[in-house]
């Protein structure tokens, strides 16, 4: 990692484990906790769901960027999100970036993302991820540098070229 970006807390990554599978369940779904709110499954239906969902998105990555990293980020020493990157021939893909609730707007994606961008401009690439056109970290995106590329019904393909990655 590049020391350009300000880390704000003690930011590290390590490679996923099969240990991490309880944390990855909980990271998963805090991205579906509000859609989960409004069905009237129990505890154990709602854990079963996120599972399976879970599943059915790690076999999809598996397929679709067999050779992508998949890591957890640690702040402080606690797990605190995940993020998967597919380092590509002509771009730097971000899978996937997740972090819990509570770790949200502290800067923490944004120094991993700026990581990425740096890393993707010292070998000319392209930097993309797919955001849904209602997420939140779509400003984030924007305010990176990020435009929209093309849009696959609810998900845009945000890229950003070397040219116009923002200084940190």
């Amino acid at each position: 990692m590049s020391s350009q970006s300000q880390a704000p807390a003690n930011i590290t990554l390590r490679p996923v484990s099969s240990d991490d599978y309880d944390f990855l369940v909980e990271v998963y779904g805090s991205t579906r906790a509000e859609e989960l709110a409004l069905v009237p499954w129990t505890t154990e239906q709602q854990l079963a769901f996120v599972r399976s969902q879970l599943a059915a998105q790690q076999d999809h990555y598996a397929k679709k960027y067999p050779t992508a990293s998949h890591d957890i980020i640690v702040s402080d020493g606690r797990p605190v999100g995940r993020l998967y990157v597919a380092r590509l021939d002509q771009e730097i893909r971000i899978v996937d970036i997740i972090l819990l609730p509570a770790e949200r707007n502290a800067g923490i994606g944004s120094y991993l993302i700026k990581q990425l961008l740096d890393e993707a401009n010292r070998s000319g690439k392209i930097t993309r991820i797919y955001v849904e056109e209602f997420n939140p970290s779509l400003r984030l995106f924007e305010r990176l540098g990020f435009s929209p590329s093309e849009q696959h019904g609810i998900h845009l393909l945000m890229q950003c070229n070397p040219s116009q990655h923002l200084t940190p």
